[in-house]
C-alpha cells in the first residue's frame, strides 16, 4: 500500500487528505495543531462577531469518517529526502525526532506575515493568520474601550480610541471596516463615560489604492465605503517603527509623524512558512526574496517527482498566483488526483473571481471581468464562505450569528480571555 504523508492541515493539505479519501492508500496527516483553522474569518474572531471554535474544526473530527487517514499532532523538524522520511517532535508526549516513512510526501506549509525585516514589531502589532493572533488582537481591542473608560483625561482617552491597521489588502480593509463597526455601531449604548464612536481608525498603506489586487474602480468603492464608515485611509505611507504607545510612519514626501495608539493590527505582506526553508535545504533548492520554495509546474520538487509542494509557501513555474484560499484548495485536488493516477501533470489555477467585505452591506467583487459592489457583492460574499467553511455545525451557527448581528448589531464573542 502506498503511504502518504501530508505535512499541514490548512486548506491545501486538508484538501489533498479528502480527495483520497477512496483511494488505496495509507495517508499520515501531521500538523502541530489539531484544528483546521478557517482564515478567512480570522478577523471576525478578532473583533467579537464569531467565537474561535466556530471557524476552528478538529482535524480528527473532519477526517473521523476516513478510515485510511491518521492524523498526528506533531511539529516537523526536518526532511531525508534520499531516505524518503519526515522527521517530527511529538507535541502532545513530547518525543523528539521521530521517523516518518512515505512514498509520496505533500507539504503545504502555507504562510505568516512578514514584518520587513522588523520581527520586534510582532509584540505591539499582533497579525491575524493564526487563531492565537486574533484572540490576542480581540483581547487587545475590548481592552482598548475597557481603557477608555477609565482614563481620567480626554489625552488618554484619544490614545485609547486610536486603532491603526497596517496594510490595506483584503483582510487590512476588512478588519478595519469591522473595527469602525464596532466602536459606532455594537458598543455605542454599552459604555458610561466614553463614546465609541469617537474611535479613529487608520488604515495605512504604502501604495497608492487599496485592495491593490482589485480593479481600480472597485478599490475606490471599497475607499468611498470605508470613509461611510468613520476610517481614515492613508495611502503612500510607510511603517517606520512601531512601540507599545505609538506607529511612526513616512509619507512619501519623506516627513514622517507619529501617530500615538496603544493597538496596531498588522496586516501587510507575507513569507512563506519555514517549512519552505527545511524543504529546500534538504532538496538543494532555491526560495524566492519571500521564501518561497521554487517547484515545477506539476507541483513537484526539482529532482524529486515524489514530492509536493503547495500552498502559499510555493512558487509554481512562471505563474503568479495570489496568496488566496482557493489557490492551495485547487493545488491539493491536484495533488490528489495526480497520486490517484500515478501520473504528474502541470497545475493550471482557474481564477474564480475575487471578493472582499467592508462591513455590513458593503463588499466589492470581481468576477470573471463583472464588478459590482454593494449589498449583492457582501451577500455573494457571505454565500461562499458559508460554502467553505468546514463542517456543518459551524455552517449552521456562523449563519445564525451572522443573522444575529445583521438585525441587532450586535456581537455575541465580545469576551476578553487572559
Amino acid at each position: 500500500m502506498t503511504r502518504i504523508v501530508i505535512v499541514g492541515g490548512g486548506f491545501g493539505g486538508l484538501l489533498a487528505a479528502r480527495g483520497l479519501r477512496r483511494a488505496d492508500v495509507d495517508i499520515t496527516l501531521v500538523d502541530r495543531q489539531n484544528f483546521h483553522l478557517f482564515q478567512p474569518l480570522a478577523y471576525q474572531v478578532a473583533t467579537g462577531a464569531l467565537s474561535s471554535v466556530e471557524i476552528a474544526a478538529p482535524l480528527r473530527h473532519v477526517l473521523h469518517r476516513q478510515h485510511n487517514t491518521h492524523v498526528l499532532l506533531a511539529e516537523v523538524t526536518g526532511f531525508d529526502l534520499d531516505r524518503r522520511t519526515v522527521l517530527v517532535d511529538m507535541i502532545a508526549s513530547g518525543e523528539k525526532g521521530v521517523s516518518l516513512e512515505y512514498d509520496r510526501l505533500v507539504v503545504s506549509g502555507g504562510s505568516a506575515y512578514s514584518y520587513f525585516g522588523h520581527q520586534d514589531w510582532a509584540a505591539y502589532a499582533p497579525e491575524l493568520k493564526s487563531l492565537t493572533g486574533a484572540l490576542d488582537l480581540r483581547a487587545r481591542i475590548l481592552s482598548a474601550f475597557e481603557a477608555a473608560e477609565s482614563s481620567r483625561d480626554e489625552a488618554g482617552r484619544e490614545v485609547w480610541l486610536t486603532f491603526v491597521v497596517v496594510g490595506a489588502g483584503p483582510t487590512g480593509v476588512e478588519m478595519a471596516g469591522q473595527i469602525a463597526e464596532l466602536a459606532r455601531d455594537t458598543l455605542r449604548r454599552d459604555y458610561r463615560v466614553v463614546d465609541t464612536r469617537s474611535a479613529r481608525v487608520l488604515l495605512i498603506e504604502a501604495t497608492d489604492r487599496v485592495l491593490g489586487t482589485f480593479p481600480e474602480s472597485l478599490s475606490r468603492r471599497a475607499e468611498k465605503s470605508l470613509a461611510s464608515l468613520g476610517v481614515t485611509t492613508m495611502l503612500g505611507t510607510t511603517v517606520v517603527g512601531i512601540d507599545d504607545e505609538s506607529v511612526l510612519v513616512r509619507r512619501a514626501d519623506g516627513s514622517e509623524s507619529r501617530l500615538p495608539t496603544r493597538t496596531t493590527v498588522w496586516a501587510a505582506g507575507v513569507t512563506a512558512s519555514p517549512l519552505a526553508g527545511l524543504l529546500a535545504e534538504a532538496a538543494g533548492a532555491e526560495t524566492d526574496r519571500a521564501g518561497r520554495l521554487r517547484v515545477e509546474p506539476d507541483l513537484t520538487l526539482p529532482g524529486h517527482p515524489e514530492v509536493f509542494a503547495i500552498g502559499d509557501m510555493v512558487a509554481v513555474g512562471d505563474q503568479r498566483l495570489p496568496g488566496v484560499a482557493p489557490v492551495a484548495m485547487q493545488e491539493g485536488r491536484h495533488v490528489a488526483r495526480a497520486i490517484k493516477r500515478d501520473e504528474n501533470s502541470p497545475f493550471r489555477y482557474r481564477d474564480k473571481g475575487n471578493l472582499a467585505t467592508i462591513g455590513r452591506s458593503r463588499a466589492v467583487a470581481d468576477i470573471k471581468g463583472l464588478h459590482f459592489s454593494g449589498f449583492l457583492a457582501w451577500v455573494l460574499w457571505l454565500g461562499l464562505h458559508l460554502f467553505y467553511l468546514i463542517g456543518f455545525q459551524n455552517r449552521l451557527v456562523v449563519l445564525t450569528r451572522w443573522t444575529f448581528s445583521y438585525v441587532t448589531r450586535g456581537r455575541a464573542a465580545r469576551v476578553i480571555h487572559r
